[in-house]
C-alpha cells in the first residue's frame, strides 16, 4: 500500500535529541530552541518567533494577545481545521464563518467586509495547501477597520504572496510540525509575532505568565507571576528533532516541491473529465504541501478513493465545513456557504510526502487517469 503519507527523518534527529538531553536543559527554551527561532527570524524576516507544543497552541496564544473576550467577534474560513476556530472560542468569542473561493479553498477576500460589525476583533486567514490567501484586499480591509489579521500558515511553510513569506504579513502567524506537514518535529508549532507591540507579552504568556525569560537572559534580578498564559514552550526534544529538519529544508522542499509538480504536469496534460486541479493565483506560489482533487460530487470521491485503495494507494478527503459542525452549527447565522460545503464533499488529496518514488508517483498518476476514462464503470 502506497501510503497518504510517511514522515521523512534525516538522520540526525536522534544526534540532537542526545545532545539535548545530555546538555543538562531538556526543559524547553535552551540552545536548540534558540537556534529554531533564530533560523525563521532570519530566514524569513519575522519579527519575533517562539516555538510551541502544536499550532493550535500558537492560535491561542494568538487569541489571548488578541485580548478576545466573551461577545467579541473573529471572522474565520468555514473550510479549515478545527483549531483556526477552536483557539478563539475558547476566549469567548463568536465565530462568524466566511465561505471559500468557488475554485479555491481559501477564503474570498471579497466576502470579508460585509460580515465585520463593531464587535470584530480579528480575522483569521489559512493559506491552504500552502497556497496564499490574497493579503492585499485582507489587511486593506483589516487596517480601515482597525481589526487585528492572524495568518494560520499551519501549511505554509517556505511559500510566499507577491515575494512576501506567508507568516511575515498578518500582526501574528502560526506554524505546523506535525508529523504531515513538510518539516516535522511528531508535534510541534510556532507562533511569529510581526507586530512588536505584541512582542514582550507574547514571550510573558509563552512561559507560563511569567517574566522567566526576561530573567534567564540577565534582564530582571527576579522573576514572577504578571500576566496570564499557560505552559506553551516546548521540550528541547522537540526541538532537536525540529532542528535536525531546518537543517535540510531546501533539500526536503525541492523533492516535494517535485512531486507536486509532477501530479500537476501529467495530469493537467491527461485532459481529465471529471477532476479538477488545484489553481495557482498569480500572486502566490506552491510550496509541496499537499496535491488535491475537486471531483464533481461526493459520490465520485467516494468511488476514486475506493477505487484507489484497491489498487494499494491511500487517498483522504479533508476538512468538515466547520459551520456545519456539530459543535457549532446551532450557533452558526443563516447563511449557506456553498463554495466550503463544496471542497467538504468533493476534495481528494493524494498522497505526498519526502520517499514517495517516481515509480509509485507515476502509479497514483495512471489510476487517476484510468479512473477519469472509467468514471462509469467504476
Amino acid at each position: 500500500m502506497i501510503p497518504f503519507n510517511k514522515p521523512f527523518l534525516t538522520g540526525k534527529e536522534t544526534q540532537y535529541i542526545e545532545e539535548a538531553v545530555f546538555s543538562g536543559k531538556i526543559s524547553g527554551n535552551g540552545d536548540f530552541t534558540k537556534k529554531c527561532q533564530s533560523f525563521f527570524e532570519k530566514k524569513y524576516g519575522f519579527k519575533k518567533c517562539l516555538l510551541t507544543t502544536s499550532c493550535t497552541d500558537a492560535l491561542e496564544m494568538c487569541a489571548i494577545l488578541a485580548n478576545i473576550k466573551e461577545g467579541d467577534e473573529v471572522i474565520v474560513p468555514s473550510y479549515t481545521f478545527v483549531s483556526s476556530a477552536l483557539a478563539f472560542v475558547r476566549q469567548g468569542a463568536k465565530i462568524i464563518f466566511a465561505d471559500s473561493y468557488s475554485n479555491n479553498p481559501n477564503i474570498d477576500a471579497g466576502l470579508i467586509e460585509p460580515l465585520i460589525t463593531k464587535k470584530t476583533k480579528a480575522i483569521v486567514i489559512v493559506h491552504y495547501a500552502g497556497i496564499s490567501c490574497e493579503m492585499d484586499t485582507v489587511m486593506a480591509i483589516a487596517n480601515k477597520h482597525n481589526i487585528l489579521v492572524i495568518e494560520d500558515a499551519a501549511q505554509a511553510i517556505d511559500s510566499y504572496y507577491k515575494e512576501k513569506p506567508l507568516g511575515s504579513i498578518g500582526h501574528f502567524s502560526t506554524f505546523s510540525f506535525h508529523e504531515t506537514k513538510n518539516i516535522i518535529s511528531g508535534e510541534g508549532g510556532m507562533l511569529a509575532i510581526n507586530d512588536e507591540r505584541f512582542a514582550e507579552r507574547a514571550e510573558v504568556i509563552w512561559e507560563k505568565g511569567t517574566n522567566r525569560a526576561q530573567f534567564f537572559r540577565g534582564e530582571i534580578n527576579k522573576y514572577g507571576w504578571i500576566d496570564t498564559g499557560s505552559s506553551f514552550l516546548p521540550s528541547e526534544v522537540i526541538a532537536a528533532f525540529l532542528w535536525a529538519q531546518l537543517e535540510n529544508l531546501n533539500t526536503i522542499q525541492k523533492k516535494r516541491k517535485h512531486i507536486w509538480n509532477t501530479y500537476y504536469s501529467k495530469l493537467n496534460n491527461a485532459n481529465l473529465n471529471h477532476f479538477s486541479l488545484p489553481i495557482i493565483p498569480s500572486y502566490a506560489s506552491q510550496n509541496g504541501h499537499l496535491f488535491y482533487l475537486v471531483v464533481k460530487n461526493i459520490e465520485t470521491r467516494a468511488k476514486l478513493i475506493n477505487y484507489l485503495k484497491t489498487n494499494n494507494i491511500h487517498a483522504v478527503f479533508h476538512y468538515l465545513s466547520l459551520h456545519a459542525s456539530a459543535y457549532y452549527h446551532k450557533k452558526h447565522d443563516v447563511r449557506v456557504l456553498p463554495n466550503s460545503d463544496k471542497f467538504t464533499n468533493c476534495l481528494v488529496r493524494l498522497p505526498l510526502f519526502y520517499n514517495l518514488s517516481d515509480v509509485e508517483l507515476e502509479k497514483i498518476i495512471n489510476a487517476v487517469i484510468t479512473f477519469d476514462n472509467n468514471e462509469t464503470i467504476f
